[in-house]
């Protein structure tokens, strides 16, 4: 299961004050107290540098102010997680490997929070939140997932939902890496386009999670 760092705290604490207001670039910003433990890494606004906030210190956030890249960011990265949770659902009556049962209980525990919290935040700037209440298979086409980096294809869920075993533990794990490794791509992007501190802190966080799952799934491999 994920473990949420002061970081995620703060996160938390500016989507919660980011309320529905605010334009596309210049909404008011607001201002957070960093909880207890590390310090944080607070991104700054278009063409400032990020800085270090320690615990318990006032931060203005920014967190009013958000660009396409970012609401393109939250909206991907919703259909994305829930093609994961449908891939995991299988996992219990197909997968030989106990050790990748307990992982996909892990993925499952964490996204799906995840995917919430990224529904509110573009239910906040007011945009769709794309695919919500439903998995890529049910409202998404082939052309969408080829746009997607790392979605399995229609082809490749169903072989994989056929499979079990030992031959199931192999391709969700061949699936579920490319998945991930999408995620990673994505969250490049808005690191280096967008500006809102909360997709900052997701992207972030999606690095650092699912990088280490890579690693996780290629030992399984």
């Amino acid at each position: 299961m994920k473990r949420y760092s002061a970081g995620v705290g703060l996160v938390l604490i500016a989507l919660t004050a980011a309320g529905c207001g605010g334009g596309d670039t210049n909404a008011g910003r607001t201002p957070a107290v960093v909880g207890s433990g590390a310090p944080v890494i607070v991104p700054g606004r278009p063409g400032e540098q990020a800085r270090t906030a320690t615990p318990g210190q006032t931060v203005d956030t920014g967190a009013g102010a958000f660009n396409e890249a970012d609401v393109r960011f939250m909206q991907m990265m919703v259909p994305h997680h829930q093609q994961a949770l449908e891939m995991t659902a299988l996992v219990k009556d197909r997968a030989r490997s106990t050790k990748l049962r307990s992982f996909a209980e892990r993925i499952d525990a964490a996204q799906g929070p995840e995917i919430s919290a990224m529904q509110s935040w573009l239910r906040a700037k007011d945009k769709a939140t794309t695919g919500a209440g439903q998995g890529h298979a049910g409202h998404m086409g082939r052309g969408a997932a080829v746009r997607m980096p790392g979605m399995a294809t229609p082809e490749q869920m169903a072989k994989l939902q056929a499979s079990s075993g030992q031959g199931f533990d192999r391709l969700f794990l061949q699936l579920m890496i490319a998945h991930h490794q999408g995620a990673l791509t994505m969250a490049g992007e808005v690191l280096r386009t967008g500006i809102d501190v909360i997709a900052q802190r997701t992207a972030l966080d999606v690095n650092a999670t699912q990088s280490a799952e890579i690693r996780i799934m290629r030992d399984m491999l």
